[in-house]
């Protein structure tokens, strides 16, 4: 075993006591009781033992049962001493949640504001229910204030807030100006349908202008060919550049045709189409189109933003212009130029260009970043990698210290009960105001108890990226290790895929119902298993680890051979799907940085570099020896799919 996994052994070992289990009974004894709470009949009485009463998680048994307690009357006293006792606790939250919404059914504002607390219940029904309660109970003094900011939600607000708006209506105070100026702010987030309801309760002059607006962004394209036939009729700018940029991103090809008849009919010298052509370079960078650099030569430098700087260089990029490449970095606000991507790029500009000192320099600079970049430089100056391990201080002394504290107690608690929301929210709630250096002891904490996922989040809060010994892990190695002998994958990017996908969760899922350790889409596992002939898994078996782990490994397995063993084209694939990853593929052989730098989804992207990267730094914890990423220099070719399809 290398020498850094023992130290994370002994890590372990040296968190967790030797001595029995004391809370093992209670514990038992809790997950029984909170079970039952859900079939008992609500306010039957229970003796709980004292060791039950004493266990740091009876207040969620004791929440538990006052949930189901709500709307019977009696329980409104146990309900109100619960709150008072626990309120700031995060235990308290949901049941406090939850009898808001009781009382303000109920109407029973006088509670509801004893109940009420500002700096926790902070969704907008909460809020506005706690307007209402002052306005019922005459509490309106210094009120304009909150009750106008509450109004002015670019969003819809839920009927809670009916109350407040009724109340300002009643004091003269919603007047055309507020109502145009919450219009407005609906449509600068894109809420058309809001901006209109608002707008019918407008005079005209002030209605015409947001409902205009309103349909550039409802039919973009249809209001703009409506604009460049009518050159004498009005439109905001602000509005004018929405509804144009919008039909841009829609269909960039007819936004450019479109150009130079929308240039002429809005009378715009060069200066003012500026920001209307980069709305046409950026979606034309997107799709790797030569065009988009037409355009972007049409922008004046004080209308570009950091995405129009980065999307400039990327298309001059794609083109192989390295001249262009480094007089766009070159124009880049200071601490954009100095980002380590950017940096890179001007290195390599550099050395396309003949000038190796200063290429050495760039490179040099972007080594100790350890990332993507990082290892490419290194490979650029043809040296191996050898990441930079800066390992959190161990202190026994303040580990104990945050070990002890109660929020963390029942942090613990939580994990071993499989209450992971409950577990989140409580670990937040201690470790929040913990000065840095006693988190830096709680992501030991965390990692000791293998609860990987917090502990990585809690070192990212803190900047700390380094400590590769705690922060990468490996705690299914058996399964791991079968499915690369199954599927002739490196154990290393299996790791990575599991730690970028799930931070090693294995109950982890996706809103869009991606599950498990490797985030499989359960159709995506099911055409996986069949094609390999496997078992046809069910939702619960892809929360086991090895059942996971397998089709994961088969399923990107699959991806490289149909990429011809290309892998960044499997590795964005396997997060973006394999026909997104095909339709961004070059017409001809092109450098592997330079395609990955231009795939157009930025989560993609960023997938593809932290997948690479981690790789490296799990092999590098098998061995600690340097790595050579000289492979990463490779070149993305058409698959031979795809260039068939091509040549047809």
């Amino acid at each position: 075993m290398h020498l850094f996994r023992f130290a994370a052994l002994l890590l372990v070992l040296s968190t967790e006591s030797v001595n029995a289990d004391p809370n093992a009974a209670a514990r038992r004894e809790f997950q029984s009781a909170y079970a039952a709470v859900a079939t008992t009949t609500p306010g039957t009485a229970v003796v709980d033992s004292d060791a039950l009463r004493n266990y740091p998680l009876y207040p969620y048994l004791q929440a538990a049962r006052l949930q189901r307690r709500l709307t019977d009357p009696a329980a409104a006293a146990d309900i109100a001493a619960f709150l008072a006792a626990n309120g700031d606790q995060p235990v308290a939250r949901s049941l406090r949640r939850s009898w808001l919404m009781e009382l303000a059914l109920r109407k029973q504002w006088d509670d509801y504001l004893i109940a009420y607390r500002e700096d926790l219940d902070d969704t907008v029904a909460a809020r506005c229910n706690a307007h209402a309660a002052r306005i019922a109970l005459g509490r309106t003094a210094g009120l304009e204030e909150s009750a106008t900011a509450m109004y002015l939600n670019p969003g819809n607000l839920p009927t809670a807030c009916d109350p407040i708006i009724d109340w300002l209506r009643g004091q003269s105070l919603l007047t055309p100006t507020l109502v145009e100026k919450r219009a407005r702010l609906a449509l600068g987030a894109g809420e058309a349908a809001l901006a209109r309801f608002l707008a019918r309760s407008l005079p005209d002059a002030q209605a015409a202008p947001i409902n205009q607006w309103a349909a550039l962004i409802e039919q973009p394209r249809t209001a703009v060919d409506a604009l460049i036939a009518a050159p004498t009729r009005t439109v905001e700018t602000p509005a004018l550049l929405d509804g144009w940029s919008r039909a841009a991103r829609a269909d960039a090809e007819a936004a450019a045709a479109r150009f130079p008849a929308f240039v002429q009919a809005r009378g715009l010298d060069e200066r003012a189409a500026s920001p209307f052509a980069l709305a046409v370079a950026l979606p034309f960078s997107w799709r790797r189109d030569p065009r988009a650099l037409e355009f972007f030569s049409r922008v004046h430098a004080a209308d570009f933003d950091e995405r129009g700087h980065e999307w400039r260089v990327r298309a001059a990029l794609w083109a192989g212009d390295w001249p262009l490449v480094q007089r766009a970095i070159a124009a880049m606000p200071e601490d954009l130029r100095n980002q380590n991507r950017w940096r890179y790029w001007d290195a390599r500009a550099a050395e396309q260009l003949g000038d190796r000192e200063a290429a050495s320099r760039g490179y040099a600079a972007v080594l100790p970043t350890d990332n993507w970049y990082a290892a490419l430089s290194a490979a650029r100056l043809d040296q191996r990698f050898t990441p930079s391990l800066q390992p959190i201080p161990r202190d026994a002394a303040m580990l104990q210290r945050v070990a002890a504290e109660p929020g963390l107690l029942r942090t613990r608690e939580l994990i071993l009960v499989d209450m992971q929301s409950e577990a989140n929210l409580e670990w937040r709630v201690a470790t929040d105001p913990l000065a840095p250096e006693l988190r830096a002891q709680a992501v030991r904490l965390a990692s000791g108890w293998g609860w990987h996922l917090q502990a990585i989040a809690t070192a990212a809060k803190l900047g700390i990226f380094n400590d590769y010994e705690l922060l990468y892990p490996r705690p299914f190695d058996a399964e791991v290790r079968q499915a690369a002998r199954a599927t002739r994958l490196p154990e290393e990017l299996i790791y990575a895929v599991i730690r970028q996908e799930s931070l090693f969760r294995t109950d982890a899922r996706s809103s869009a119902g991606a599950t498990g350790l490797m985030q499989l889409l359960p159709e995506t596992a099911r055409r996986t298993a069949a094609s390999a002939g496997l078992a046809r898994p069910s939702l619960s078996d892809l929360l086991k680890p090895a059942v996971n782990v397998k089709l994961g490994s088969t399923y990107l397995r699959g991806l490289l051979d149909r990429a011809d063993g290309q892998w960044p084209i499997a590795i964005a694939g396997y997060n973006a799907g394999p026909g997104a990853a095909r339709r961004w593929l070059p017409s001809a052989p092109m450098e592997t940085d330079v395609w990955v730098e231009n795939i157009p989804y930025n989560e993609t992207r960023a997938y593809v570099q932290r997948v690479h990267w981690h790789s490296l730094v799990f092999a590098w914890l098998e061995d600690g020896k340097p790595r050579d990423a000289n492979a990463w220099r490779g070149m993305i070719r058409p698959t031979a799919t795809d260039a068939s399809a091509t040549a047809q």
